[in-house]
Order: C-alpha cells, then structure tokens, then sequence
C-alpha cells in the first residue's frame, strides 16, 4: 500500500511532493555518496544540500536518519575516529540547515529484510558496512531573535521600569521557581525547605523581592555588577528618598563612606541602580524589621546576576537559595552542623533517584579551604567573611565544588545573646552536580526536551538531545588602550552578548609588549559551541565579525 517515487533528487525533495504532502515523520538516506571517487568535499555538499531539502518537507518533530559507513562522520561514536579535516562533519553540515544530532545507532543492515549493500563506486558492487552507524537528527529550536525587553519592578512604592541587559533577555522571569514549575532547580529548592523544615521551624519569605538595588556595594568589583539605567521618566525622586524606598535594598551599609563623602561636599547623593547580585542585603534588611524571630529558619529564594568570565561552571544569572536563623551566643557551631548534616541529608536522598551520580557532601572551613575558588564562591567572599564552604563532589571530580557558603555575624542584630547564622546555596550547581548536566546554559535552554526529562519535578540523570555539537575556534588580536587595564570580564560579557551565549571558552593565548612604545597587545581564543542548539559554520563567522566590530566601539581596542 506504500507510494514509491523513483528518481528524486535528495537535495530538492519538495518538488517531488504536494504541500498536503510534506509532513514526513521519518527521511532516511542510507549511505549518501555522490558516485565515484567523489572526495569529503563533494560528499560534504551533499548532504549540506540534503539537509536544506529536508528542512523543507519534514514535520516539526520528524526525524532525519542518515546511516554512513565507519569513520566517516567524524564524531566520536566512529572507532576509530578519522582526523576532523578528512571526515565528511555530518553535525556541523547538519547544523548549518537547523539540525542537531541527538542519537547515535549501529547500523544492523542484517536486521532490514531484503537490505542489500550496493553501489560501491557507482558499481553493482557491496561495500562494507562493518561498523557503520546510524545519525539521527532533529530539528533545533531556532535562532533567538533579541529584542529590547523593558521589565517592570517595585521600587518602594513606586512601579519603575528598567532597560534588560541584552545578555539577560531570554533569562529575566522565566518563573523556574514558581508553584507549577517542573524545573529541577525548583525541585531542589522544594526538596531541601522540606528537609530544613524537619529540623527548624521555617518561614518562607514569599513577598516579591525587588530586582533592583540602590547604592554604591562596598566591596564587591563594579565590573561584577550588572548596572542599570531606569527608563526615561521613571526615576524616583529624590525628595523624601528613605521613605519612597523603604522597600527597596540599599547597600548604605556597604556604602556608607561614599554617601557622607557626597553629604561634607555638598553634592548629591548619586542615584544608580543595578539587578541584585545576591540575597544576602534582602535578609539583613528583614533582620532589621520586626519580621525577624529568633530560632525560626527564614528562607528566601530566587534570581540573582552577576557579571563573569565565559567558563562551564560560571553563570551570569543563577538561583540563590538563603537560609537565615538567630540562635543563642555560644551555640552557633552546633548549629551550623544541624544545618549543614540536615542538608547533606537531603541532597543524599535526592541522589539516589538520580542512578549513576554518587555526590559526596563535604564542609570545610575557609582558613583552610585548599581548592581554588569557583566564581560564586569569589564573589560570595566579596560578600562578607565567609567561615565555611559547602563542596559536592562528583565522580570524576571527587575533590567537590563550591556550591554554598556559611556565615556567622555576631553583630548583625546588636545583641550579645544572639548570633545570626546564614547560608547561601547556589541551586543551579546543585542541579547540575545532581542530575549530570555538564553546562549551565542547558539550564536555561527554550527545548522542550529538556523539561520532559523531568516530568512531575523528579530527578533524574540528564541526557543529552544534541550529542558532539560542533565547535568553531576563531583567534582576535588588538591593542590595549595606553595606560589602561583591560577589563577581561567586559570583554567577556561582551562576547555572551554578541553571541547570544554561543562562546563556550575564550582563553588568552599570547599578551605581547612592543618594545620602545610599550603598547601591549593581547590575542585570544574564542570557541563557539551551542550545547543546546544548531550552530553553524556560517553563523558562528558572523558572530567573530560582529564581536570584533563590537570590541572597538565598546572597549576602545585597536584590532590588528
């Protein structure tokens, strides 16, 4: 009953079916040659050609499925894996056509009744199929498009909006904590207030916390900060400013010497704003007030953003996870280890519904912490003096990773009976140690395919939709500015923004000073890779133009 159609040209199927017919679910193309000794070049340009035309005609979630014999692809599911330069990159000439690869199979050509090989250049001869596999490609989700996006926030009592960073558009309010939310990172979050709940008696601080701060952090590198302009019109008064903001979170603490510096020079106080770097000023303002109550477990949960280096493990945005509690002077350490045991306790029982993740939870104290810091856990120490850090370990990488810190002030409620005690998680690495996900960004991807693998808020160890996604290495070289330290960390924010978070590592390979004029020169190496999406060759050299074009007008650097 099937329809067999001869004679089509792979690289134009569209004109060989009716509109009403091209919602195909499955296209294979069983060892695509061009004929001949057609070299990788020519078979390359074929399939690249073949992609386009499947793009054309196969359903939204269809399947491309193309079997090519051992070694030729050029992924490392081929053994032995042929040199990049001499394999026909089916996943990189996918991707130029909007596909990701997201299965690798052996081809069992005894399994296909009937299955004969033949052909074998352009002759009615086999050729072998010992090893051969089977790539399964999907469509990926398309290219974002940014737009300017103007968020909405409270100020005290005002309503003000706010310009989003470009680099955070598609990250600003995507709600992963909210009640229906299927998110691992709110499954974690759920998991350990219930686990911290057996032990404390615990109060969720459930009010919106503001995005924006006011002031100046004491401390902490401006370059870390996202800063923001208010929208035209919409910045508040200056008149009566304590009380117009008296829910917002000043950093006056922080702060303070540059405020009364401003007030003896008879000059305003300066109103700048940028998107909250951490939780930590939200707790000590409820400390403050009345709302506080000593032995009960305050937590508060949500976004935070900070400006950093492109690496793995490094995010601009992630969700914190504060816990705070006053307890008697004297007993700050027993309690510290109630908290920290209850937390290994339920980080314990979360992994072992995740099968093949064996985390190991450690505490170490600061002055004795040998492992270098992660970027939370530097920026955490900005922050304030930090007595312990919480480390999850996970195979290959026992030694752990800095996902949470401990805090004792003994001066924060101006009491000489009580201590308060703080820790701040960082429920995103916590994710990504539990459930195997091996880049952040995957957290914050737009496929649905990442969500179903967590149906109901389990978890469970992530597999990938989009296997040996292609990398393309690009190299730039300027000039510094004269008398002027590079900001590395708005150089690297820059090529987030530019790439859309297609730059997974950019590493500096040579910094050269010009003997006589002492001009020094710098040349790094930008990798783009997706992990989550089609990137293409083509795409990923338009990104390097752009990102040049972008470092001498944003950091004033001469390329060369």
């Amino acid at each position: 009953g099937a329809e067999v159609v001869f004679s089509v040209d792979c690289t134009k199927l569209k004109e060989y079916f009716l509109p009403g017919e091209r919602e195909f679910d499955r296209i294979y193309f069983n060892f695509p040659h061009c004929g001949r000794k057609a070299g990788v070049v020519k078979n390359r340009q074929l399939l690249a050609c073949f992609f386009h035309s499947c793009a054309e005609v196969l359903a939204e979630q269809g399947e491309v499925h193309v079997a090519l014999c051992n070694g030729q692809g050029g992924t490392p599911a081929d053994q032995p894996r042929r040199e990049w330069h001499n394999s026909w990159q089916i996943v990189a000439v996918a991707a130029g056509a909007g596909f990701i690869l997201s299965d690798v199979q052996p081809f069992k050509a005894e399994t296909i009744p009937g299955y004969k090989c033949t052909g074998y250049r352009s002759q009615d001869k086999s050729f072998c199929v010992e090893g051969a596999l089977n790539h399964i490609f999907t469509r990926s989700t398309p290219p974002p498009c940014p737009t300017p996006v103007s968020c909405k926030t409270q100020l005290g009592s005002q309503k003000v909006y706010f310009q989003v960073p470009q680099v955070l558009v598609d990250k600003i309010n995507r709600g992963f904590l909210d009640v229906n939310s299927s998110h691992p990172v709110r499954t974690i979050k759920e998991k350990l207030s219930a686990g911290l709940s057996q032990a404390f008696p615990l109060q969720n601080i459930s009010s919106c916390l503001p995005l924006l701060h006011q002031g100046h952090p004491h401390g902490v590198c401006h370059s870390s900060i996202f800063w923001i302009a208010l929208s035209p019109g919409e910045a508040p008064s200056t008149e009566g400013t304590p009380q117009g903001l008296a829910n917002a979170v000043w950093f006056s603490r922080f702060g303070q010497e540059d405020t009364d510096r401003n007030v003896q020079e008879g000059c305003p106080i300066p109103k700048q704003f940028y998107l909250r770097p951490s939780l930590v000023p939200h707790a000590q303002a409820i400390i403050q007030t009345g709302a506080f109550s000593p032995g009960t477990l305050h937590v508060l949960s949500g976004p935070v953003f900070r400006q950093c280096r492109i690496t793995p493990h490094s995010m601009p945005v992630f969700h914190e996870l504060l816990v705070v509690l006053a307890v008697s002077r004297g007993t700050e350490n027993s309690c510290i280890q109630m908290l920290v045991d209850n937390i290994k306790t339920t980080v314990s029982s979360l992994h072992q519904g995740v099968p093949g993740v064996k985390p190991s939870i450690s505490l170490q104290e600061a002055a004795s912490f040998g492992t270098e810091l992660n970027d939370f856990a530097a920026f955490e120490c900005q922050l304030g003096e930090i007595q312990h850090f919480l480390c999850v370990g996970t195979d290959p990488d026992p030694s752990g990773c800095c996902v949470g810190v401990i805090r004792t002030d003994p001066d924060e409620l101006k009491s000489s009976e009580l201590v308060v005690v703080s820790a701040s998680l960082n429920l995103d690495l916590l994710a990504m140690l539990l459930c195997g996900i091996s880049d952040w960004r995957m957290l914050w991807t737009s496929d649905r395919r990442f969500l179903q693998q967590f149906p109901e808020g389990e978890l469970r160890l992530f597999k990938s939709f989009s296997l040996y996604p292609p990398s393309y290495v690009h190299d730039v070289s300027f000039w510094v500015p004269d008398g002027e330290e590079f900001d590395e960390v708005a150089f690297h924010t820059l090529a987030r923004r530019v790439s859309g978070e297609m730059v997974v590592s950019i590493q500096l390979r040579d910094s050269f000073q010009q003997p006589g004029t002492g001009r020094r020169s710098l040349c790094y190496r930008v990798t783009f890779q997706s992990c989550d999406r089609a990137l293409g060759c083509q795409e990923a050299a338009e990104m390097q133009l752009r990102f040049r074009e972008d470092m001498q007008q944003h950091l004033g650097v001469t390329l060369r």
